[in-house]
């Protein structure tokens, strides 16, 4: 333990004289110099939301940068061209990870009536899909003809999709039949005899069914209640006879299924024109099978397809990539001219700087709607409808980043650092953007990225009113994907919540890490609102 001396009377071999001929210095620090923006690092990393909400951002960034392509690209570049989208419309969310669960597996709980039980039955017995997974209730509902039979189950989506017609050339349609051979999978299905419910089956023929419905393959009734044989078995209502050139898979109870020859065998194909000219063959498609000829995997969409049969997943990752690109944008141009102005309005102050204050409050007192509107109608035609949009942002966005830079160069521009700097024959773009600039610079970085979550949010405000239309089969944005899932939000909600929870954690996440730059850059700031 360290002895206590009283200093009037310190003794005398406690000092020793210091030689002449010796250099003294002081001692260097044992700790490395921390320099402005390590130090600045060590604050930030000590704000616990700030690191979630930065490693949040950076999932979100991530996401926009890879997730239009993580969806088979074939499917992808056919938004622009194929019509068959729109048979993959509104389908719930789909992860294979989670097939059979219940639980993002492209299942939903609905509740059908009793004719559409008996379809969604029939078409599964035809296709070999479980349309049905589960039959949760049984309702009876009394109505004015009776005891009505509701039935709540879980739906299949992807297997519940109506089948479609298609014509190819003779090329496609043996290519269609290779396909199904090497791959063993039922992609052409029988034709269907189907009259008007209020048409009369000719009695010649020996299909009697009266649905309207290319799924309808059974005999039926006029509202579609099946007849049965005496095994309680459906009669087939397809159509037999007639040439068809179909030489590939065939459902089962086909007769010309061991016996090709057969003339009751069922008929897949309607042919048109002629051997000369070239035959054409319109043929019934299974939807789900279609689509894995067609791209190459089966349907799984991981947040669900939207009102056009778009992968949101994709979608909603391009709407981010497109919004961030933007914002950062608007972000760094309004960064550039903001510096700009407001240096020269600090710096030099009086009549230059009341001259260039009263210009920015006129520029800031125009509503921003009015200018959106206005560069929309007028220069949308010519120049686009995002050059357009970036000009609205841009004209008076710039104020508030200038203000900023003046408040800074009025605190900084009479300092000794700077006083000395004049005083050796420094310039004014010397001084400015040497000495100054520089000590600015956090509380500049930190209102742009606080800025980039307001652009984002306000273009996503103007989508979603429908001022600005950013969507397109190569382009959607958040705002426009919110708009289109407004009006079947009760049916399909997943249109509207994906979309939702990436604006929610955008705008929450952007916020949280900007306060922490701000309160890392500036500590006397710590906890101020702007």
């Amino acid at each position: 333990m360290r002895e206590k001396y009283d200093l009037a009377n310190i003794p005398k071999e406690l000092f020793e004289f210091a030689p002449k001929d010796e250099k003294f210095h002081d001692r260097k620090f044992d700790t490395k110099p921390i320099g402005y923006f390590k130090d600045a690092f060590l604050r930030f990393s000590k704000n616990k939301a700030s690191i979630v909400a930065a490693i949040i951002v950076g999932i979100i960034i991530i996401f926009a940068l890879i997730g239009p392509y993580c969806f088979n690209q074939s499917y992808v570049k056919s938004y622009q061209t194929n019509l068959d989208l729109k048979k993959y419309r509104l389908l719930t969310p789909k992860l294979m990870l989670f097939e059979g669960t219940g639980f993002w597996d492209g299942t939903e709980v609905k509740i059908i009536g009793d004719t559409t039980y008996k379809k969604y039955l029939a078409y599964a017995q035809e296709t070999g899909y479980d349309i049905i997974v589960k039959v949760i209730d049984e309702i009876e509902v009394n109505t004015e003809n009776g005891v009505q039979k509701n039935y709540k189950v879980r739906l299949n989506n992807y297997h519940s999709i109506d089948a479609f017609t298609k014509t190819y050339t003779e090329e496609q349609y043996k290519a269609i039949q290779e396909w199904q051979n090497e791959n063993n999978v039922q992609l052409i299905m029988p034709w269907v005899v189907y009259y008007n419910a209020k048409s009369e089956v000719p009695e010649t023929l020996n299909s009697k069914v009266k649905f309207n419905n290319i799924n309808v393959w059974y005999e039926c009734d006029s509202t579609g209640i099946p007849t049965l044989d005496e095994n309680g078995n459906l009669i087939p209502g397809y159509r037999v006879r007639g040439v068809d050139h179909y030489n590939s898979l065939r459902l089962d109870g086909d007769p010309g299924k061991d016996d090709p020859e057969a003339e009751n065998r069922w008929r897949y194909a309607l042919v048109s024109g002629s051997k000369k000219n070239g035959y054409n063959y319109t043929v019934r498609i299974n939807a789900y099978n279609y689509f894995e000829y067609a791209y190459g995997f089966e349907p799984a969409f991981a947040f669900g397809s939207d009102g056009e049969g778009y992968d949101i997943f994709t979608r909603l990752a391009s709407g981010a990539r497109f919004s961030l690109l933007f914002a950062i944008a608007v972000s760094s141009i309004n960064l550039l001219l903001g510096v700009i102005y407001g240096s020269i309005e600090g710096y030099y102050g009086g009549a230059v700087d009341m001259i260039m204050e009263r210009i920015s409050d006129i520029l800031s007192a125009i509503p921003g709607m009015v200018v959106t509107v206005l560069f929309n109608l007028h220069l949308s035609g010519t120049l686009g409808t995002v050059v357009s949009l970036l000009f609205a942002f841009i004209l008076t966005g710039w104020i508030g980043t200038a203000s900023r830079t003046r408040m800074q160069f009025y605190r900084f521009k009479n300092q000794e650092y700077v006083l000395a700097a004049r005083t050796l024959g420094a310039g004014d773009r010397r001084i400015m953007f040497k000495h100054i600039f520089p000590n600015s610079l956090g509380t500049l970085i930190t209102g742009s990225v606080l800025v980039i979550p307001g652009v984002i949010f306000g273009e996503t405000s103007l989508t979603y009113l429908g001022i600005i239309n950013l969507d397109s089969p190569t382009r959607s944005s958040v705002g426009s994907m919110l708009a289109n899932g407004q009006g079947i939000m009760n049916t399909s909600p997943h249109l509207v919540l994906f979309p939702a929870i990436f604006i929610g954690l955008l705008m929450v996440s952007f916020n949280l890490f900007g306060n922490g730059l701000r309160d890392a850059f500036n500590p006397s700031l710590r906890g101020a609102e702007d």
